[in-house]
């Protein structure tokens, strides 16, 4: 992983954390991680639509065939901090942008911490882009004040349960036989 090497200053700057930008491999782009938007609603259906069923169903932990509602609930409380969707995007040297990540996170201020979700397209796993979006969204959540984040996973999702480890989530032990719940406290 890698900063901004041929982007223009005005670019750079509109990211929202100094390591927000992966160069992959196998592409002449870069991913950019970036909060979403009302005007994402149909790219964001699009990209749900293009997972793998697995994958589909590891990020809502079972089968959804509404993924248009699914992408409009993603954007629809962008006015409300507590709330925000990050997306991943593989922008190429064209121009062209392609939305291959994204992460919900919504604050519980009864549980006083935030939950989320995330996903990545299924040929960009294992490439960091995960460990960056849940980076950025720690970020923007310490940003926000808050103090934890928490989230569920299948016991069986061996890749969350991976992802997590490494970016510092600890098993709560308030799971069942079928899911694990994790939790991480921010730092101040």
């Amino acid at each position: 992983m890698c900063g901004p090497r041929n982007l223009p200053r005005a670019s750079r700057m509109s990211r929202l954390s100094p390591d927000a930008v992966v160069e992959p491999n196998e592409t002449n782009g870069a991913v950019w991680i970036r909060a979403a938007n009302a005007s994402d609603v149909e790219s964001l259906s699009i990209y749900f639509t293009g997972l793998s069923t697995t994958t589909r169903n590891k990020r809502f932990m079972g089968a959804r065939a509404d993924l248009a509602v699914v992408a409009a609930e993603c954007v629809a409380k962008v006015s409300d901090p507590d709330y925000f969707t990050l997306l991943a995007e593989l922008r190429l040297d064209e121009g062209q942008s392609t939305i291959i990540g994204e992460t919900r996170y919504a604050y519980d201020a009864v549980a006083r911490h935030g939950d989320f979700a995330i996903s990545v397209a299924d040929v960009f796993q294992r490439k960091g882009v995960g460990l960056q979006m849940m980076t950025a969204m720690e970020r923007r959540a310490s940003d926000l004040g808050h103090e934890m984040i928490a989230a569920e996973t299948a016991r069986a999702n061996a890749e969350m349960r991976g992802l997590a480890k490494r970016a510092g989530f600890s098993d709560t032990g308030l799971g069942d036989w079928q899911s694990v719940h994790f939790a991480k406290r921010l730092s101040e």
